[in-house]
């Protein structure tokens, strides 16, 4: 070959590995990379942060990881955030609803979420749904009942931080009874999950003939005659009867369920406890009937949810106290930082990494829920120090020393 020849040759080459270059930076989104960035500057006073015309100073205070993105922050990332404040709040005489749903949240496709406010005597009439409930009491105290599918029965008294589990198809009903009622979250394994379109005791009665009801039961259809026109959903009713006695009623003939749908947090050690704060983790190890796996997260001001992901579900997050702000890392050079405070819901999707830290003055508490009996996660450090560390610093730089003072056992809650 000749000199030309091999010139030409070289030139075709460079050619073929540039536009191939160019066709893999497009195809992978890598072009996010190619966003320009301006530095910030302190209180975002440089020209080209202004914001001249009207705005919404309450929305932009409480989200400024948005409105002033880290600098790390890069590409089109969905949202992962909606407040409940946000959702349509369904008002009736023992109380109120409002949910959380694909519908609001398109990111969140597994899971689904409920508010619900019981007055004193409020009842959530006797109802079931296809997918699992599981709940968290907030405030207050409830009575709880179910029915098993061998007619074993099930009633107990739930307080603040305790939970709950309903398998799809298990009738129950909640009621509340503290001084002031209860309040508490619902979860559910079903994105498109509807609070309003479940299957009621009292909707699905007016809507069966009087003679099958009376045929069904062989009494007079006449027993009947009362049953409401339309469903009750949420009414005020008197306060129930003592609970050792509900429990002898439900338990008769076929007994208790095996395993109780109450579960009694304060009843358990922290899973995890360091300066930073603690987690108690909740799934089908230590709480037989669930099917949906839980983390109850506290960090103390200025504490962190180490960076980390989860192998085998998506998660949905409710933050009860506190304020903090969620990094998430979706590949592909797309990134996004969202600020959160109690009453908002997050998501993310199974095995996408993220971060959670307290960025107020007070303890930040959330839940990270799985629609899965087991939980799992992966620690960016454990993962780390259980690589040998001369691969590791050849990605990173760090330093050998640094990888080798790794914990061998996942954090979970950095130190403060």
């Amino acid at each position: 070959m000749t000199s030309a020849d091999s010139s030409k040759a070289l030139s075709r080459r460079k050619f073929l590995e540039s536009t191939s270059a160019a066709l893999v930076a497009v195809a992978s989104g890598s072009a996010l990379a190619q966003e320009t960035k301006a530095p910030r500057t302190p209180n975002h006073t440089a020209p080209y942060e202004s914001e001249p015309g009207p705005k919404n100073p309450q929305l932009d205070d409480q989200n400024t990881s948005s409105n002033w993105s880290p600098e790390t922050d890069a590409g089109g990332q969905p949202p992962f955030k909606y407040p409940f404040s946000f959702a349509h709040k369904r008002i009736e005489g023992g109380g109120w609803t409002r949910q959380v749903t694909v519908r609001d949240l398109p990111i969140s496709k597994k899971m689904a979420g409920v508010q619900m406010r019981l007055i004193k005597g409020g009842v959530r009439e006797l109802h079931w749904h296809v997918g699992a409930e599981w709940a968290y009491m907030i405030y207050g105290q409830a009575r709880i009942t179910a029915v098993d599918q061998q007619g074993r029965g099930f009633v107990d008294d739930v307080k603040a931080g305790d939970l709950w589990i309903f398998p799809g198809g298990i009738p129950h009903s909640i009621q509340g009874i503290g001084d002031d009622g209860a309040f508490f979250l619902l979860v559910f394994d079903d994105g498109n999950f509807n609070e309003f379109e479940t299957f009621l005791l009292t909707d699905w009665l007016h809507h069966t003939p009087s003679e099958v009801l009376a045929k069904n039961f062989e009494v007079s259809s006449e027993v009947f005659a009362k049953v409401p026109p339309r469903e009750l959903f949420i009414f005020e009713r008197d306060l129930p009867r003592d609970l050792a006695e509900e429990k002898k009623q439900a338990e008769a003939i076929n007994g208790g369920v095996p395993n109780p749908f109450a579960f009694f947090t304060d009843s358990m050690a922290a899973t995890k406890v360091t300066k930073g704060g603690q987690v108690k983790i909740i799934d089908a190890k230590n709480f037989a009937a669930t099917n949906i796996a839980v983390a109850i997260v506290t960090l103390k001001p200025g504490g962190l949810r180490e960076l980390h992901w989860h192998p085998n579900e998506d998660e949905w997050q409710y933050y009860v106290k506190g304020k903090g702000r969620m990094g998430v890392f979706a590949a592909g050079g797309r990134a996004r930082t969202m600020d959160f405070q109690a009453g908002d819901v997050g998501y993310v999707d199974k095995s996408t990494p993220h971060y959670v830290e307290n960025t107020g003055e007070e303890d930040l508490v959330f839940l990270e829920v799985f629609p899965t009996p087991h939980y799992e996660d992966i620690s960016l450090a454990e993962w780390m120090a259980h690589t040998p560390s001369r691969l590791v610093n050849q990605h990173l730089e760090t330093g050998e020393e640094f990888l080798n003072k790794l914990q061998k056992k996942e954090t979970v809650i950095a130190p403060l």
